[in-house]
């Protein structure tokens, strides 16, 4: 019996031991949690493109195949001719497959039965363009439209402007970011009359793309423009730092 009162007793003892060494370290953490300092970095940079990518299509109508055929590519020499002498290098215009579509009137008769009439071929075709030249690519975008005085049925789409080097720039407003986070951070401590801590933990915000000088909205997902040549990059970096 003596025996097991020491048992119990040790065991009585060991479990005080460990339930203050929880306690002490839930209340340790507890303090750590409350003594940090939550920031929200941020880095932005104007820049320009360097990289357009523009593209149209032409499209004839005929009710003998050959004879469209022959008519859009005679419009396709004509595209192809009018950017060359803008100045793009022929081995930067790409023509896609030819699209053909047999079109068909529908019509119903008074008893309702319902007849359809072959009015002919519909061929289509288009042409992309991707370029450093971007002056060139935006004249000819521009100017394209002279082609329909050459009966040439075309559709201009707008360029849209893409930057090469943007992994490069992600990576340095990432720094940049950072950084300003922990300046935030230390210029709250110093005010507070602490000193920072450790880093306990960052997280990357969304990075935002926008033309610049333009009324945009950010996007919960990132937005990302491609119609501006002149662009302004944004992110975000949330951090939180201990405070001693």
């Amino acid at each position: 019996m003596k025996n097991a009162g020491i048992i119990i007793a040790i065991i009585a003892g060991l479990a005080v031991i460990i339930f203050a060494l929880i306690f002490g370290n839930a209340y340790k953490y507890k303090y750590q949690v409350s003594n940090t300092i939550n920031v929200t970095g941020n880095a932005k940079t104007n820049f320009e493109a360097d990289i357009v990518k523009w593209s149209a299509s032409f499209s004839r109508k005929s009710m003998d195949l050959s004879e469209a055929s022959e008519q859009l590519k005679r419009d396709r020499d004509l595209v192809r001719d009018f950017l060359v002498r803008q100045g793009i290098n022929e081995k930067e215009i790409l023509f896609n497959a030819v699209n053909i579509t047999r079109d068909f009137a529908y019509h119903t008769d008074q008893n309702g039965n319902s007849t359809n009439t072959f009015t002919g071929y519909s061929l289509s075709q288009n042409v992309s363009v991707e370029s450093k030249e971007l002056g060139k690519v935006d004249n000819a975008s521009r100017e394209i439209s002279t082609l329909i005085s050459q009966g040439v049925e075309l559709s201009s789409n707008s360029p849209n402007y893409y930057f090469s080097g943007l992994e490069d720039l992600k990576l340095k407003l990432i720094s940049e970011a950072s950084q300003n986070a922990r300046a935030r951070a230390e210029n709250i401590a110093k005010e507070a009359g602490g000193a920072l801590g450790d880093l306990v933990k960052a997280d990357l915000g969304i990075f935002q793309i926008t033309g610049q000088n333009e009324n945009e909205e950010y996007s919960y997902g990132g937005a990302f423009n491609t119609t501006s040549r002149k662009k302004t990059a944004n992110i975000t970096v949330k951090t939180s730092y201990r405070s001693n």
